[in-house]
């Protein structure tokens, strides 16, 4: 359960992050599209969505009944920006190798805790 609740509180902390500073969190992702206005709106529209994965997840993962989806549907979200990424990596600057390990690594990450809070719940 702890490392369920830090990898939501993880989500959230970057959600936040990207809504409030989404240039220097995604500089190395996006490279110069971070600093136009379109790329901007994209990443706080990504962070509002992983805020609210995050604190959802934190909410229910006390709850066996819904929390293991939770944590899935956030593993499903990551597995996309996973896909997406490694789909784009030409056109990307190459620290977006970054984003590629940490969205695999948290789509592992949550499908494993899903299934692990699914067996426990």
């Amino acid at each position: 359960m702890l490392l369920a609740r830090g990898l939501a509180a993880g989500r959230l902390a970057l959600g936040v992050g990207l809504m409030a500073a989404p240039t220097p969190l995604s500089r190395g992702w996006l490279g110069e599209v971070a600093e136009q206005p379109a790329g901007q709106v994209a990443m706080r529209a990504l962070g509002v969505r992983d805020a609210i994965l995050g604190g959802l997840t934190l909410h229910t993962l006390s709850h066996p009944e819904v929390g293991p989806r939770w944590m899935a549907t956030c593993a499903v979200a990551d597995t996309v920006d996973f896909a997406a990424t490694v789909a784009g990596r030409k056109g990307l600057p190459p620290q977006a190798a970054g984003v590629i390990a940490l969205a695999g690594g948290s789509a592992v990450a949550g499908f494993a805790l899903a299934a692990a809070l699914k067996r426990a719940g």
